[in-house]
């Protein structure tokens, strides 16, 4: 799952990117309102993390954008300011969680579980193919009964194929939803990543889920 974090201040920012990262998410991280508000809109993120006091513009003007623009990923907005207003605010402006500054990350990490179970653009939470099944929450993977141990970037690899089961992925597609929306798709990452994601998924079993289209890209899909 793709998360988006505007957040100005850059020790918070970073604690929030390596925190959540570290728990298999894709995360983007901008500071300014107008930068986070173009990329809200472009991009296709599952949950957005808001900061209310931000250069450019604040939080409350990035939210009414977001909403008026019908823009459906749950939104959680982060604050140093516990006044019952401006909770009250951002509720009504269409925010679905508020967080005070500071906060634990358990903590941080337990409300946006939460919001993507009730969240509009939530999917299942876990998804299955033949045998292979894909907790996307609680970032497990198991097949044929045998959990598969896959790092955090495997992880974010498997479930954007299996999210889109049946549908060929570009390199260029994989290579921006899984590592960074400006790498460069001419390395060979994507291949190497897959190889070593088949090694696991795929090689330890009788039937392969994973498929080149050559020249085009990789499926998941049962054959």
């Amino acid at each position: 799952m793709k998360l988006l974090v505007i957040e100005d201040d850059a020790k918070t920012a970073a604690y929030l990117h390596q925190g959540l990262s570290e728990h298999g998410f894709i995360v983007d991280t901008v500071a300014g309102g107008d930068d986070g508000l173009h990329l809200a809109l472009t991009g296709r993120y599952n949950l957005i993390i808001l900061d209310i006091l931000l250069p450019q513009r604040d939080g409350w003007s990035v939210l009414t954008e977001l909403r008026r623009h019908e823009v459906q990923a749950p939104i959680l907005m982060l604050t140093a300011q516990d006044a019952v207003p401006n909770r009250v605010k951002g509720l009504e402006l269409g925010a679905d969680d508020y967080l005070v500054k500071p906060f634990a990350f358990s903590e941080l990490l337990a409300h946006v579980r939460a919001l993507l179970r009730r969240g509009p653009s939530r999917q299942p939470e876990i998804l299955n193919l033949a045998d292979l099944q894909v907790d996307l929450l609680r970032h497990r993977a198991q097949r044929g009964g045998t959990k598969l141990d896959l790092t955090p970037q495997e992880f974010a690899l498997l479930s954007l194929l299996i999210r889109h089961t049946g549908e060929v992925l570009s390199r260029t597609l994989i290579a921006e939803q899984v590592w960074d929306i400006n790498f460069h798709s001419d390395t060979n990452v994507v291949d190497v990543a897959i190889r070593r994601l088949r090694r696991k998924v795929d090689e330890p079993f009788e039937t392969r889920l994973i498929h080149t289209v050559r020249g085009v890209g990789y499926v998941l899909e049962t054959r």
